[in-house]
């Protein structure tokens, strides 16, 4: 799985990492931050991918 979060779309809504906690953070701006691509729960990721209001994130099955 590869998981690419663009931070000059991200607008801080923290959706992410309310709802992936495990693969998501935010820095100290509210921007998000990919900790990490290996995780066993694709669907949680996908989740989180769909509720950014900003689209920042993309979650494919290739790496």
């Amino acid at each position: 799985m590869q998981i690419v979060a663009d931070s000059a779309a991200c607008v801080g809504a923290g959706q992410c990492a309310l709802t992936a906690p495990e693969v998501f953070d935010q820095d100290d701006d509210g921007i998000v931050v990919v900790l990490t691509d290996t995780t066993e729960d694709l669907g949680v990721v996908r989740e989180a991918a769909r509720l950014c209001p900003a689209r920042a994130i993309v979650v494919s099955e290739e790496r």
